[in-house]
């Protein structure tokens, strides 16, 4: 009979724990609604709660959207001068990265979840060596007329044909960097006109 006072005592303590418990999930939660309230207004995919969701862009007008995004491979000058002779074993490395650039920018809505699948128009991806480097710079255009930018298609573009080129000559060096991935230009919509600072 002893045995039973212990055990409220045991359930009554496990409740506390638990109230407390979920009432700090509970304030911890009110806080970071609390703290993403100002930035919702700024931060389109962050609701007041402070919740990822995917815009509503039906109100938007219908316009002509242009963005453009760089990034460059580091690489040794010897294999960059492979690259371009064409001895790379996998084959045509450039011409490989330009379809898997264009590719990536047609399916950047599956990559990146709140992405809105877009028709996208034109896509054009610029693959030159860079001696100075040494190694490449690629280069992608995505042009939509749709109701949000292409930002995102434009640096997919650019970071998967990169990421092809690693991939085709990665067997012949290893030691190969990816970088400067970043927006170079935009145009359309309500923002207006962005052009990075060089």
């Amino acid at each position: 009979m002893a045995s039973r006072p212990k055990t409220a005592a045991r359930g009554a303590k496990n409740g506390t724990e638990n109230g407390t418990k979920n009432g700090t999930k509970g304030g911890a939660k009110k806080a970071l609604a609390k703290a993403a309230a100002p930035l919702a207004d700024k931060l389109s995919h962050i609701d007041q709660r402070g919740e990822a969701h995917m815009v509503d862009v039906s109100a938007k007008p219908q316009t002509e959207r242009v963005a453009v995004a760089e990034g460059k491979i580091i690489m040794q000058a010897e294999t960059l001068d492979m690259v371009i002779a064409g001895n790379a074993l996998k084959g045509d490395v450039l011409g490989a990265a330009r379809l898997a650039g264009i590719m990536a920018a047609k399916r950047t809505h599956s990559l990146i979840p709140l992405c809105h699948p877009l028709p996208i128009t034109k896509v054009t991806i610029e693959i030159n060596p860079e001696h100075t480097l040494p190694g490449f710079e690629v280069q992608a255009t995505v042009k939509v007329t749709g109701q949000t930018g292409v930002e995102m298609e434009a640096l997919t573009a650019v970071s998967v044909a990169l990421l092809t080129i690693y991939d085709m000559v990665k067997a012949v060096e290893r030691g190969m960097r990816i970088e400067g991935i970043r927006v170079l230009e935009k145009s359309g919509g309500r923002s207006g006109h962005y052009r990075a600072e060089t």
